[in-house]
């Protein structure tokens, strides 16, 4: 049972390689942190086992628990591994073909002569078509033929189906068909997940609606079979508290809504890193600030300006588009997993990689392939032991792998052969960097970088010198940052309604609109039993010039003049340049939040002098050289260390490259400064 003298919420991210928990007492603000291996054949196995450390450290039982939080990799791994279940879709006669047509354009990338459209997640043989009509003002054009429903589940009972997605005409506009359907369909076809476009996204753009809930029936059964063994898990350990999942908005949400939606989860765990960022950025000071999240597999890489995290309705999930709300950030596989290799005599690093099992060989868990992380132990970056000292590194075995995978092809030592896959895994990254950045008009020289994950602050200084970044900041967590992060977290949803047809803005039209999405808020926030005190509505509008394909989301505020305004400035902002064309509303969104607590603040002690727990070799450039190792624990507010130096803690190993100098903040955060800075 709950105990009056504590406030315990637990949070869980489950990464490629590690699993990190965060356990915070809200009375007392002490924050516990434990990090496993992740198990990739039962990853609900290590989300209990990381639990069960972090509450051993504290001396809590788990039933004290009184908030779950939960960021998980489930619906996105099944997505890019083309995993998902066996699923079929239903459309509105005539319609079939839409997911095979798709859009005329290419990915940014591709060679235009050569691009081979991917396989659908759906194929046309598995889509079946019924007879209804709903017109795009949400009048019924050709009532729903029950007869043609029945036929499609007979059809669809010959298909050895896991999931059915059903999205209709102008559903968007009038979902009551999608729900007649769903219920139909449910009853002929038990055992059969169903899910409905405007349960996932209530919007206009046909080809977008069809993927995305194709995606979100693929993904349902798994992600609905990972949250019952979670919750079975809980229930055996006597936790009552409610289970809260991060969504890619940033926001958390009741396992009721991710069971109906997992797709809004498909960047879970990277949202509730740049969330924890964010939180603590602003404890020390920092609004501007660009985060990069290198963890085993990947690196996530995301820009906040003012201390505003943005979103972006066109991202991408692998090869697919997936209109949901989402944070806006770049992902690319480079990470302490990442696998070396030379083929035709060129070193290339990632995106393969080692994974938990087998990992670097440094782990010792039989690994046979060179990666980045045996690279930093073979020049000396990381401390002979990781985890508090309960897991040891196996230098030897980082040395011959690197040895046999990729000096000896190159006809390098071992060492070069080293700083070269560091150099381009990090050079691989600064393409990522420039992308959320350069590329949107942003120096990142005004910036501070902001590396975590448990790979992150070894690359902290080297990416900010490949950058011109003057300023990197350490969080006091960086390896269970995006498990603090869900700590951070407020309850998030968001409903919008397309209208019937693009034009001018109208005022009253657009408040009757708003009514209902409030309505529709109100009913979320009551499910997720928010307090009225904590209840908050954003009203954002989707505007476009006439004849724009795309949207910009600005502020509502109730007044043409001033919409208008908002949208012209953001125009602007993004692309240089606005139009003379009449401005056009095309959707109404409302978004609604939760507000939660938050992570609280504590000051360092204050303890200036720092003192190096012993001298460790470590290979520069210029030879071998003898540096001091700091335990980050016994550094307080105002310690200062000179590099090159190695800080060693629980989750994370930072590397201050020469030229560097690190501070540490009364917040509890490193600040790293290169020394010529102004």
């Amino acid at each position: 049972m709950p105990s009056p003298d504590t406030d315990l919420a637990v949070a869980v991210d489950i990464g490629g390689t590690f699993t990190d928990v965060a356990l915070l007492d809200r009375r007392s603000g002490r924050i516990w942190r434990a990090k496993t291996p992740s198990i990739p054949s039962d990853p609900s196995e290590a989300f209990l086992n990381g639990i069960r450390l972090a509450l051993a450290d504290a001396g809590h039982e788990a039933p004290m628990l009184e908030r779950v939080l939960h960021g998980t990799t489930i619906a996105t791994n099944m997505i890019l591994e083309d995993k998902g279940a066996r699923t079929a879709l239903v459309t509105t006669r005539g319609f079939r073909h839409v997911l095979a047509i798709g859009r005329q354009d290419i990915p940014r990338k591709a060679n235009l002569y050569t691009w081979i459209k991917p396989r659908r997640p759906v194929s046309p043989s598995h889509i079946v078509e019924i007879d209804e009509r709903i017109y795009a003002g949400g009048e019924i054009g050709l009532a729903l033929d029950e007869a043609s429903v029945h036929a499609a589940a007979d059809a669809i009972a010959e298909m050895d189906i896991e999931a059915v997605a059903i999205c209709l005409m102008h559903a968007f506009a009038n979902p009551a068909h999608e729900q007649r359907t769903a219920a139909i369909l449910h009853e002929r076809l038990p055992g059969v997940a169903v899910t409905i476009s405007t349960d996932v996204l209530s919007e206009v753009r046909e080809y977008e609606r069809s993927l995305t809930v194709a995606l979100n029936a693929s993904v349902m059964p798994g992600v609905t079979t990972y949250i019952g063994k979670l919750e079975q898990r809980l229930a055996n350990e006597a936790v009552a508290a409610p289970l809260l999942l991060m969504q890619s908005n940033g926001g958390v949400a009741g396992a009721a809504t991710i069971r109906r939606a997992p797709a809004l989860t498909a960047l879970s765990g990277p949202a509730a890193g740049v969330v924890g960022a964010r939180a603590v950025a602003e404890a020390a000071g920092i609004r501007d600030l660009i985060t990069v999240d290198i963890g085993g597999t990947s690196a996530d890489i995301c820009l906040i300006k003012d201390g505003k995290i943005g979103l972006t309705q066109t991202g991408h999930v692998g090869e697919w588009p997936l209109p949901l709300p989402m944070v806006d950030m770049v992902t690319i596989g480079a990470g302490g997993g990442s696998i070396a290799a030379v083929k035709d005599a060129t070193l290339s690093v990632g995106p393969r990689s080692a994974g938990a099992r087998p990992g670097p060989a440094a782990y010792g868990h039989g690994g046979t392939l060179a990666t980045v992380t045996d690279a930093h132990v073979v020049l000396g970056h990381l401390p002979a032991r990781l985890l508090g000292g309960r897991m040891a590194l196996d230098r030897d075995a980082a040395r011959a792998v690197i040895e046999k995978n990729v000096a000896v092809p190159l006809g390098i030592d071992v060492e070069a052969a080293a700083r070269g896959i560091l150099a381009i895994i990090d050079n691989t990254m600064v393409g990522a960097l420039r992308v959320v950045s350069v590329e949107r008009g942003h120096d990142p020289r005004q910036f501070t970088l902001v590396p975590f994950g448990g790979a992150g602050p070894l690359h902290g200084c080297a990416l900010a010198e490949l950058l011109g970044i003057r300023r990197v900041m350490i969080p006091t967590a960086p390896g269970v940052l995006c498990a603090e992060g869900l700590l951070a977290a407020d309850l998030k949803s968001e409903f919008s309604r397309t209208l019937p047809k693009a034009g001018p803005i109208d005022v009253a039209a657009a408040e009757a609109v708003f009514a209902e999405l409030d309505a529709r808020a109100e009913d979320w926030f009551a499910e997720e039993a928010v307090p009225e005190a904590d209840r908050q509505t954003r009203h954002v509008a989707l505007l476009h010039y006439r004849g724009q394909g795309g949207e910009l989301a600005v502020l509502w505020t109730g007044t043409v003049a001033e919409t208008e305004r908002n949208f012209v400035d953001a125009h602007r902002a993004l692309y240089g340049f606005n139009l003379a064309a009449p401005i056009e509303l095309v959707t109404l969104r409302v978004e609604a939040t939760g507000v939660g607590k938050g992570l609280p603040r504590s000051d360092l002690a204050v303890a200036p002098v720092a003192e190096p727990t012993e001298m460790v070799p470590l290979h520069l450039a210029d030879g071998l050289k003898d540096i001091p190792l700091f335990d980050r624990a016994t550094l307080g507010a105002g310690a200062v260390v000179v590099g090159p130096a190695i800080i060693a803690q629980l989750d994370t190993t930072t590397l201050i490259l020469p030229g560097w100098t690190g501070a540490m903040h009364a917040s509890g955060a490193l600040l790293l400064t290169r020394e010529d800075a102004a």
